[in-house]
C-alpha cells in the first residue's frame, strides 16, 4: 500500500513549474484507490482511456489530453516517487501514451500507462515494449531513498526483454537509475560514457556495453525479506526429506529468525555428512522455502580464483566470473548460493586460493568481480554449503557457517526410504503403475543388504532404476501384467 508521505518536488530548470507532490509507495498493483499519479480534474473530467503526452519539464508538469475539441492540459497533482524520472523522460522525448484512470474527488487517478506506437507516436527505444518493461520493473521496486525528481526505481517481473543496446541502456539509466545501489549508479554512468566514447578503443567500448547489459538486467533488491509461513516450510521439508528431524528443526529456527528480523541470518548453513545423504536436497528445499532462485558452485572443479572473480577487461576474451554469472542468470540479487563440496575449496594451483574468494562472498560486505570492476552487493545472498568431511575445511571458512551434521541413514530408514520415496519416484518417471512393479518386504531388505557397505541412498536409487527397467522389459516383451520382486529375484538381478 502506498505511504502518503507527500513532499514538494524540486526542479532543476529555472523556468519550470512543478505542480506535483511525490508520495512513497511499494504497491505493485496500481488501481484507482492506489494510483500511479493523479491529475487535476476540477475544470474537466477525463475519459477512462485518454491519449496524449506529458509536457516537457521545462514548461510545467502536466499532461496534454488529445480531445475532439483540441488539446487540453491538466496539471499533475501527485505522483508515485518511483515514476518521477520516467515522467520527466516521457516529457522530454514527447512520447505519446494512453492513460487509464478514474475521476475521483481527489483528481483523475491514473493506474495504467501504455505507449501509443501509431499515428506518428515515437518509440521509447529501439526495442518494442520497452515502456511496459520499465513500468513493470518500477512497480515491483522499493521507493527511492531520497526525494529527488532526477532519478527513479524499478524491478523485474519475468519479462523476457533484456537491456542490451546502447539506446536501451541509456533509456534505462535515465528512467530508473535510482533503482540501482548507489555505487552501481555511479559505475553505470561511467561505463555508459566509455561505451559511447569515440576516444577509447572498440574493444573497451564493447566490454563496457557488455558489462552494463549484465548489470542492468539484474534486479537489485533490498535486503528486506517477507515473512515465511513455518507450516508451509515444514510441509516442503517433509515432502522433500525423510526423517532428519534435527535438520528440519534447525531450518525452521532459521525461518522464524527471518520472520522476526526480516533479514537473512548472519551465517549460512553448512551441511556436513557422508555422500548421498541428501545434503543437496536439503539446500534445494531451503531455496524453495525462501522462494529464491539458486545457483550451484561446485568447488571440486574450481582450482583458480579467477574462475570465481572473472578476468580483467585488458584481455580481449575477458569475461565475468562464476559468481557474477549466477547473478546474471538469476536476474536478481537475492538468491541462494549452494556451494557444493566446500571441503575441496583449498586446492588452488599457484594463482591463489579459491577459498579466500569465498570469504568475501560469505561476509556479505560485497564482492568484486574483475570484469565488472565494481563492488557487487551480497546482502541478499544466502549461502548453503555441503561437505563430506568438515575436518578439511579451514577455520576461517567454518566460522562463516552454522554447521548441521547429517548422519548416514540406518538400514531400517533406508528400507522405508526405498519403499516410500525412491521406488515410487522411479516408477512415476518410467510411467509404471505401482501395482505393475512390486518389491516385497524381503526384496527391499535384500536391496538394502546388498548395498550395506555404501553411504547414502544413491545406490538404492540406481537399484530401483534397474528393478523398474527390468519390470518394464518383462511387461513389454513377455506381456506379463505385473512383476513381483522377492528376495531371490532381487539378488539374481542386482547381486
Amino acid at each position: 500500500m502506498p505511504v502518503f508521505d507527500f513532499k514538494e518536488s524540486p526542479v532543476d530548470k529555472k523556468d519550470a513549474v512543478c505542480t506535483y507532490k511525490t508520495f512513497k509507495s511499494t504497491n505493485s498493483l496500481p488501481s484507482a484507490d492506489c494510483p500511479l499519479m493523479t491529475l487535476d480534474n476540477k475544470n474537466a473530467t477525463w475519459n477512462h482511456h485518454s491519449t496524449g503526452v506529458f509536457t516537457n519539464p521545462i514548461k510545467r508538469t502536466s499532461f496534454e489530453f488529445e480531445r475532439e475539441d483540441g488539446v487540453v492540459s491538466s496539471d499533475i497533482i501527485t505522483i508515485d516517487s518511483r515514476f518521477t524520472n520516467l515522467l520527466k523522460w516521457l516529457g522530454e522525448n514527447h512520447i505519446k501514451v494512453r492513460l487509464s484512470g478514474k475521476n475521483t474527488e481527489n483528481g483523475y487517478a491514473v493506474y495504467k500507462i501504455r505507449e501509443q506506437a501509431y499515428g506518428g507516436g515515437t518509440k521509447l527505444s529501439s526495442e518494442d515494449g520497452f515502456l511496459q518493461f520499465m513500468i513493470d520493473r518500477l512497480l515491483n521496486s522499493n521507493p527511492p531513498s531520497e526525494d529527488v525528481v532526477n532519478e527513479d526505481e524499478i524491478e523485474e517481473t519475468g519479462d523476457d526483454m533484456k537491456i542490451t543496446s546502447i539506446q536501451t541502456i541509456t533509456d534505462f539509466i535515465a528512467c530508473a537509475g535510482r533503482t540501482l545501489p548507489d555505487n552501481i549508479q555511479l559505475w553505470a554512468r561511467r561505463n555508459l560514457a566509455v561505451a559511447r566514447s569515440h576516444e577509447v578503443s572498440q574493444e573497451e567500448r564493447r566490454h563496457a556495453q557488455r558489462a552494463l547489459s549484465i548489470m542492468l538486467n539484474i534486479q537489485w533488491k533490498s535486503n528486506f525479506f517477507e515473512s515465511i509461513d513455518p507450516e508451509r516450510a515444514r510441509k516442503i521439508l517433509d515432502e522433500e526429506l525423510y526423517g532428519m528431524e534435527k535438520v528440519k528443526q534447525r531450518i525452521i529456527e532459521t525461518i522464524i529468525q527471518i520472520n522476526r528480523t526480516h533479514t537473512l541470518p548472519a551465517y549460512g548453513l553448512l551441511l556436513a555428512g557422508p555422500a548421498g545423504t541428501g545434503k543437496s536436497q536439503v539446500a534445494y528445499a531451503v531455496a524453495k522455502i525462501l522462494k529464491l532462485p539458486w545457483a550451484n558452485l561446485d568447488m571440486s572443479s574450481i582450482n583458480d580464483p579467477e574462475q570465481l572473480t572473472g578476468s580483467s577487461r585488458v584481455y580481449s576474451n575477458a569475461k565475468p566470473g562464476i559468481i557474477m554469472d549466477a547473478f546474471s542468470v538469476s536476474r536478481q540479487s537475492n538468491l541462494v548460493f549452494i556451494i557444493n563440496e566446500l571441503d575441496k575449496a583449498n586446492s588452488g594451483k599457484g594463482n591463489g586460493n579459491p577459498a579466500d574468494v569465498l570469504l568475501t562472498l560469505l561476509d556479505n560486505l560485497g564482492f568484486t568481480d574483475n570484469y565488472m570492476e565494481c563492488m557487487i552487493p551480497t546482502v541478499g545472498v544466502y549461502p548453503i554449503a555441503t561437505a563430506n568431511d568438515k575436518e578439511n575445511i579451514s577455520a576461517p571458512l567454518m566460522s562463516r557457517f552454522a554447521v548441521i551434521d547429517i548422519p548416514d541413514y540406518t538400514p531400517e530408514e533406508k528400507q522405508i526410504i526405498f519403499k516410500k520415496f525412491v521406488l515410487p519416484k522411479i516408477l512415476k518417471r518410467m510411467r509404471l503403475n505401482e501395482d505393475e512393479c512390486v518389491v516385497t518386504d524381503e526384496g527391499v531388505e535384500a536391496v538394502v543388504e546388498l548395498y550395506k557397505g555404501t553411504t547414502g541412498i544413491r545406490d538404492l536409487e540406481q537399484a530401483a532404476e534397474h528393478i523398474a527397467a527390468n519390470a518394464l522389459y518383462n511387461i513389454e516383451v513377455t506381456k506379463v501384467s505385473k512383476v513381483v520382486f522377492d528376495k531371490n529375484m532381487v539378488i539374481d538381478l542386482l547381486g
